[in-house]
């Protein structure tokens, strides 16, 4: 006999991923601020503001390093709801299910990342903004057709490692683009976001997968707690 599986238990992969427990905010905010400032004296500007904005977008929004490398240039809509969208054409799918395409919405400042990019940084690599398919981070070596490809995962995950080991040394060799995308999922639940719409965002099919990206701080409960008892408080002098 079969039995119905819920959406809050999917079935058990070959092995269990790894814990990947992120920075907190405030040590995110270091890395990224010694990152920006490096690029005022970096000898390739272009090279290194791609590889940044590549960095604070997973952050940001939680994107597989995987689905960063594939973003095209139009992909960028930044017209779509209030805070604009990012069109994810090649998200991960299932068990082999092949891509699973979702729109992701540019929060934590990710769309004014992007159009600082787009408008100063982007027409340095001399393609032509109005090719279809022109990628949004592409690579430095320039194709036989004169077009670039995208950039290489390698390059990706090596800046980030680069960028750690001089902006956030306790990291160095613990950070990747992985755990970046724990970092956004835990931000975003403590922000007040609930699984449900993780979920969407980041294109799981399960919600149980999910909660594998949340990680919460050890003062979590204690502090819920106090709050619900503040707002209790608060509503029993209104009446007084």
């Amino acid at each position: 006999m079969e039995y119905p599986i819920d959406e809050m238990n999917r079935p058990r992969g070959g092995k269990d991923a790894r814990l990947r427990v992120p920075p907190l905010q405030a040590e995110i905010e270091v890395l990224f601020a010694g990152w920006a400032q490096e690029l005022a004296t970096c000898r390739k500007f272009a090279s290194s503001a791609r590889n940044y904005t590549a960095a604070r977008l997973m952050a940001d929004t939680g994107v597989r390093v995987s689905e960063a490398r594939h973003l095209g240039l139009n992909d960028v809509r930044c017209e779509l709801g209030p805070l604009g969208k990012l069109h994810v054409q090649m998200g991960k799918g299932s068990r082999g299910s092949g891509p699973r395409p979702r729109m992701v919405p540019l929060l934590n400042g990710a769309g004014r990342t992007l159009r600082w990019y787009i408008e100063d940084v982007w027409g340095q690599f001399g393609d032509d903004h109005t090719r279809h398919g022109a990628p949004l981070f592409p690579s430095e070596r320039v194709a036989a057709d004169g077009t670039r490809r995208p950039v290489g995962y390698d390059r990706l995950r090596a800046a980030l490692a680069a960028a750690t080991a001089a902006h956030l040394p306790s990291w160095k060799d613990r950070m990747s683009p992985h755990v970046l995308r724990h970092y956004c999922a835990s931000q975003l639940y403590l922000s007040g976001v609930d699984l449900i719409s993780i979920q969407e965002m980041y294109g799981h099919a399960w919600v149980a997968t999910t909660m594998r990206y949340v990680h919460v701080h050890r003062s979590r409960i204690e502090d819920a707690w106090l709050a619900g008892q503040a707002r209790a408080a608060a509503r029993l002098e209104g009446l007084s």
